[in-house]
């Protein structure tokens, strides 16, 4: 024993606490002195105990550790220009961006599926302080923060193996830790082959679908973790992967096909916006020219986001994602054409009510996409054909 003072994890979410109890002021590692300033906090970091005395008595004061800067985005290859066709893809990709919905692709093999996922963040709107500030407690929990750059500057893309656990996925253990989705949260989750995901893994998603945060409690300690995630997975169409594929044969039997779509609980899908086919490009759809590029859509993006946060200004909420059913009927009113819609999607069994409701504030987006203070026929029919319902 040397004295020595040791850096810890989740210092970030230590100091938020410590902040909204009066504390404006914490000695800690020098190690996390950058962590807990990026949290708020007059941050005072020493190397040993002898160094703390000291500044507790006024002997040798330290100075508090600068705010450090942000720590640079990962560099991404995607940019929508670099993938050619698939129009009705890119646009449910830029739905999903806009009002945080949850997006699934579906396609036989090495039509581009995980490209097109991945090339979500560089559409998505930057974090703003709060997002940055809750993102980086949770990497900080995980001990997943730079101690030197600690403040996240990109919204978190997190891509969970299917073999993936409970545990993983959601977190869990002794004391509690954030899992895969909490680590995406104000960012996306992707989970590419979905199917081969184990069904009961899967299932843990609906509460952080539906609630934005999930809770997980052991015999010791309970803790509740943020989940607002944008969710784009992406599957085969059926074991073989080419159901539906011009270019080649399904080998599939028809019970197989249904087992594997079965893997999929109803109120999972129910919880999915947009469920999108990718098919098989033709070589002519290769050589197409004047793609939009990444920054186009993401000036469209931004520009519905801030529609979206001057409707919300005064709550917490910052999508149309996240619009509570009170603020559907409010914020989501339509004409006697989509009510029309939505009645026959309701009456032909395609849509439950949940799915009504979703399918609306996905309207609600692509008519902030098109600057339009109200919801069109066509923005609604757009919204049930991207589901499948229309």
């Amino acid at each position: 024993l040397d004295g020595g003072v040791r850096g810890v994890r989740g210092v970030m979410p230590r100091v938020r606490g410590a902040l909204a109890r009066g504390v404006d002021e914490v000695l800690c590692a020098q190690e996390n002195a950058a962590e807990a300033a990026a949290a708020g906090a007059r941050a005072v970091g020493v190397r040993t105990l002898r160094e703390a005395v000291a500044h507790l008595a006024g002997e040798a004061v330290r100075t508090p550790a600068a705010i450090p800067p942000p720590a640079p985005p990962p560099r991404t290859a995607v940019d929508l220009a670099d993938i050619s066709g698939h129009e009705t893809p890119k646009r449910a990709l830029e739905i999903a961006a806009a009002g945080g919905h949850s997006l699934l692709l579906a396609g036989p093999p090495g039509t581009g599926k995980t490209l097109l996922a991945r090339a979500l963040p560089g559409i998505m709107p930057p974090l703003d302080a709060d997002e940055a500030v809750v993102a980086s407690a949770i990497h900080s929990v995980a001990g997943l923060v730079d101690p030197a750059r600690p403040l996240l500057e990109a919204r978190p893309f997190r891509a969970p193996h299917h073999t993936a656990s409970h545990l993983a996925l959601v977190g869990g253990g002794s004391p509690p830790r954030p899992g895969e989705v909490s680590l995406a949260h104000a960012g996306a989750l992707f989970l590419d082959e979905l199917p081969e995901f184990a069904r009961h893994v899967l299932d843990t998603l609906r509460e952080p679908l539906e609630e934005g945060s999930i809770t997980l409690s052991r015999a010791a300690a309970a803790a509740t973790y943020p989940a607002r995630v944008t969710l784009v997975a992406a599957m085969n169409p059926c074991p073989c992967g080419h159901a539906g594929d011009p270019a080649a044969p399904c080998t599939c039997l028809p019970d197989a096909i249904e087992r594997y779509h079965a893997r999929l609980s109803g109120p999972l899908m129910d919880r999915i916006d947009l469920r999108v086919h990718v098919p098989r490009l033709a070589y002519e759809d290769l050589r197409d020219e004047g793609r939009e590029t990444s920054r186009a859509v993401r000036e469209r993006v931004l520009a519905a986001r801030e529609r979206m946060r001057a409707r919300l200004g005064g709550t917490r909420r910052r999508t149309n994602a996240e619009l509570t059913v009170a603020e559907v009927r409010t914020h989501c009113r339509i004409d006697d054409a989509g009510d029309a819609l939505a009645r026959e999607a309701m009456r032909s069994r395609r849509l439950s009510a949940r799915g009504v409701h979703r399918a609306l504030r996905v309207a609600r987006t692509i008519a902030d996409l098109a600057a339009s203070d109200r919801i069109r026929g066509e923005d609604l029919a757009l919204a049930l054909l991207l589901r499948g319902a229309a």
